[in-house]
Parts: C-alpha cells; structure tokens; sequence
C-alpha cells in the first residue's frame, strides 16, 4: 500500500474502476454487511455464532479493502504515459525472449491489471528491467527460475 510516498500511476480506466470498487463498498457493501451481521445477531448468543463471526470478518476485510483504495486514490497521479521508445509506467512494451516468443506487456503498477494483458510492475523484476530502456535494447533481469533477456521491439502509451 502506499503510505504518502511516491505516487501510484493509474490510467484513467483503473481510476474510474477503484472510484466506483469504493463507491460500492462505502454504500451497498456496507449496507449488506450490515444486515449479515443484524441477521446473525438474531440467531442468539454471539459468542458461539458462525454466522455471526464470518459477517464480522468480512466486514474487516472489506473495511480494509476501503482504506487500501483510498490510500491509493489519494496518492494516485492519473494520466495517459507519453509517445516516445522508451518503456515507462504506462506504456505498453512489446519483447522477444530468447525463444523468439513475442509479448506485450503493460508497465504499470498492479492496480492496473486488464484481463488478458500481460501487466508488469515496475517493482517486478521484468518491470524493473523494462522500466528506461529503449526500443532495440535487450536487457536481462532474475527471475525466480533463472536469469532472462528480452529484446525490446515497441513501446507506445497505454491508451485502454
């Protein structure tokens, strides 16, 4: 989570995707939640309730959803990356590996995942790698099961 630091990219897609997570979670969330636990405590003495103690945990856990994307709402810097041929957070960079196979991949933080795309962070190894370099460079970064190079051929701005 970020704490006041540096700022969280987000595309104005992802932006518009936590407003509304937040909206939700702060009315009808809550609200459903709310009635879980009026329900459970129907049932009796809460001190030996499943249904009682599931509710209370969920409405934790959600509670703790909503401070986490407010947290990033408030430190988020929303924009659409720039044109150019070097890989920043959001641009979309399309590599080769050393087996030929060619992939785009999104360069930006986790709260940007698009279903189908592959999204690397720029505090993952690849994103880390990425993350400067220019078309026509191959850089390399350690992975978990090994050390990889990848060819940079593109880079454009995000634009989804």
């Amino acid at each position: 989570m970020n704490n006041g630091g540096t700022p969280t990219w987000l595309s104005p897609a992802a932006h518009q995707k936590l407003v509304e997570e937040l909206q939700y979670l702060t009315t009808e969330g809550r609200q459903h939640i709310s009635e879980r636990i009026a329900e459970a405590r129907s049932h009796g003495d809460i001190r030996e309730n499943a249904d009682y103690d599931a509710a209370k945990n969920e409405q934790g856990l959600m509670e703790a959803r909503i401070r986490k994307i407010q947290a990033i709402l408030d430190n988020a810097e929303v924009s659409e990356a720039a044109a150019g041929d070097i890989a920043e957070v959001g641009t979309v960079v399309t590599i080769r590996d050393d087996d030929g196979t060619e992939t785009e991949v999104l360069l930006a933080p986790q709260e940007n995942k698009i279903p189908g795309m592959v999204l690397a962070s720029p505090s993952s190894p690849l994103g880390g790698a990425l993350l400067g370099a220019h078309v026509g460079s191959t850089v390399s970064y350690q992975a978990p099961s090994g050390m990889f190079n990848v060819h940079i051929l593109a880079v454009k701005p995000y634009t989804g």
